[in-house]
């Protein structure tokens, strides 16, 4: 509500409501919103996969949406079904190995998720993303850290594209076996590390991270990366299946 000109609001209340302001928000009753989140950071092979997803008013609210992180992959599947059957719109899309190694993973996810906002049959007026950078686009678009735990339309897009990719890593396992894609879904874990010794890496694997660049070194099958391409260093196993959406880029 609008005060009288020279009507000063009471300092007390001003502080207080700038205390309790947590954020801000771009968006309108008018705004189509889309949320994007993408799944693949962190992996040593495989795509980076993103996806957009517009959520249908008119529809039954989904219950359950959160982070993709913690649900488990029944949940995760439970819901993915709800999703695309639910949603207004929605779009997956990918970045390639060789994209991200020709690009860095950073520009790559910001490809995939160009590429998944684009791709929407519905045009959106506002896309929410997770994280800390937004790609470029041709509508508004608002970064909110942690979005995939506090904006369902962002939970939906984290967990379309979860579920996308972990079924991607499944089928290259059945074409490769050896690396133990379907246990850890192409992360550096110790068993994936002692398979790319003892293998050397496939054609899947990112040459711009690490671990495989120094098995190719070792093998002497080792090819140069574009100029400027900076080589990505190992996540620490520890926090392997933590780094995916939640690490900085």
């Amino acid at each position: 509500m609008n005060r009288a000109a020279g009507t000063a609001a009471p300092r007390r209340k001003t502080a207080a409501k700038a205390s309790a302001q947590v954020g801000l928000d771009f968006s309108s009753p008018d705004d189509v919103v889309c949320g994007v989140d993408e799944a693949g950071r962190g992996p040593l092979a495989g795509p980076v996969v993103a996806a957009a997803v517009i959520l249908d008013p008119a529809k039954p609210r989904i219950r359950g949406l959160t982070d993709s992180k913690v649900l488990t992959a029944k949940k995760r599947d439970e819901l993915y079904e709800k999703i695309i059957e639910r949603a207004l719109a929605y779009c997956v899309a990918s970045a390639s190995v060789e994209e991200i190694d020709s690009l860095n993973i950073l520009h790559a996810t910001m490809l995939a998720m160009k590429r998944a906002v684009e791709g929407l049959r519905v045009t959106p007026t506002l896309a929410k993303i997770d994280g800390n950078r937004c790609p470029s686009l041709s509508i508004r678009s608002e970064a909110i850290v942690s979005g995939d735990l506090l904006v369902p339309c962002i939970s939906a897009a984290s967990i379309l594209a979860k579920v996308t990719r972990d079924r991607m890593l499944l089928e290259l396992h059945r074409m490769f076996p050896v690396y133990g894609f379907d246990a850890h879904a192409g992360y550096g874990t110790p068993q994936h590390l002692t398979a790319l010794r003892e293998h050397g890496p496939c054609e899947h694997h990112r040459r711009s991270f690490a671990p495989v660049r120094d098995a190719h070194l070792r093998l002497g099958t080792a090819v140069d990366l574009p100029e400027g391409v900076v080589v990505v260093p190992p996540v620490a196993l520890d926090d392997a299946f933590l780094a995916d959406d939640s690490a900085p880029f």
